[in-house]
């Protein structure tokens, strides 16, 4: 009995491995956007958190006060990738059926 329980058991974990596999490809191509400043300032970045595109509204760029653009990069970055991290646990979520596994994301 106990060698059935497992030989399930392993069949759906090669399938759950096969799923995670598909789902960490899927990811690489989709994208999230972070927009902080009330919209002056919007980073995009994929799910293998790489930043593809910023758009920096030429309005907050003042050379006396770098600081705040920094400031600003800053907070975009940390959240997009915020972002990417939850993206990722809900699509975690939907393969191990919201069971915490060691080790992942």
């Amino acid at each position: 009995m106990f060698g059935g329980n497992m030989q399930g058991m392993m069949k759906k974990v090669q399938k759950m491995q096969k799923e995670m596999q598909k789902m960490q490809e899927d990811l690489k191509t989709r994208t999230v956007e972070a927009t902080v400043g009330g919209g002056v300032l919007t980073i995009v970045m994929n799910g293998e958190k790489k930043v593809e595109s910023v758009h920096i509204d030429p309005s907050i760029i003042d050379p006396e006060d770098v600081d705040m653009l920094e400031d600003l990069v800053v907070a975009a970055v940390n959240e997009a990738n915020q972002k990417v991290d939850d993206m990722m646990a809900q699509e975690m979520g939907k393969i191990t059926g919201g069971m915490k596994l060691p080790g992942m994301f």
